[in-house]
């Protein structure tokens, strides 16, 4: 990162503090707490700097504070580091409370819109039909409404003929069948 040409994203900046401040920032694992009005302290040594500019100086700076391995990493008794690493303060209970639950916000978040895009995704439960109500054949008569099933789909029709072993029924389009009292639904 010699050459000077601007940086163009809040990753590109984060890195090259990592590489500017190293006893201030990392670019992975747990990040150090940083000093209360680091902004400034940053604005002022890289004001200067043709690489940085100071609204993607601030965002940078937002993003690495409000990153899950930021906040993870802030535990009551710390201490803050300046851009130099020295020590400038301990993280107090209020600020380790605060840090928790906007990380616990953060992941409810994220893991919120993961189970609703999940929901989406998966194709809706299909409503349980009630069962089908077989036919005693005693309780048939003739010209009454009933549906058959033909296939998977009950089609409506009327009882034309009661005998000992099936039914005859007209369904709703004229068509006459036999059928087995089986395949009756009421």
């Amino acid at each position: 990162m010699e050459n000077s040409e601007k940086l163009k994203n809040s990753k590109e900046v984060i890195a090259y503090l990592a590489e500017r401040f190293p006893q201030c920032f990392i670019a992975t694992g747990e990040a150090k707490p940083l000093k209360i009005g680091i902004f400034q302290d940053l604005a002022s040594r890289l004001g200067e700097d043709p690489k940085v500019s100071k609204t993607l100086l601030r965002t940078a700076l937002r993003q690495y504070t409000s990153s899950w391995r930021y906040l993870h990493g802030l535990k009551a008794g710390q201490s803050r580091v300046d851009l130099d690493g020295e020590p400038c303060g301990e993280l107090t209970q209020e600020h380790v409370d605060h840090a928790k639950g906007a990380l616990k916000e953060s992941k409810e978040k994220v893991f919120g819109q993961r189970k609703d895009k999940a929901a989406k995704d998966k194709p809706a439960a299909k409503k349980a039909k009630p069962a089908p109500r077989k036919v005693d054949p005693a309780t048939l008569a003739v010209a009454q409404d009933v549906k058959v099933l033909l296939g998977k789909s009950p089609v409506p029709a009327t009882i034309k003929e009661i005998t000992r072993d099936d039914v005859q029924v007209e369904l709703k389009t004229g068509m006459s069948v036999r059928v087995k009292f089986e395949h009756l639904i009421l």
